[in-house]
């Protein structure tokens, strides 16, 4: 049986981490910074997690991430 392909643009959005979860970049942090705060910008630095129910298509879209 041939390998899977994973989807690019999944792989490059996504991270497992070790408990299994997913994680993901926030938006909002490329352009019109200047009337963001300082806290705001700071804030969505930090990477979060991906919500349960879109956890399943993720991982169909990774399947060896």
């Amino acid at each position: 049986m041939p390998k899977m392909k994973s989807n690019s643009s999944a792989t490059k959005r996504f991270k497992r981490t070790g408990s299994g979860k997913i994680k993901r970049g926030q938006s909002h942090r490329r352009h019109i910074l200047t009337k963001k705060s300082t806290k705001r910008k700071r804030h969505l630095r930090s990477p979060e997690m991906i919500h349960e129910s879109d956890a399943a298509s993720v991982r169909r879209m990774m399947p060896y991430g």
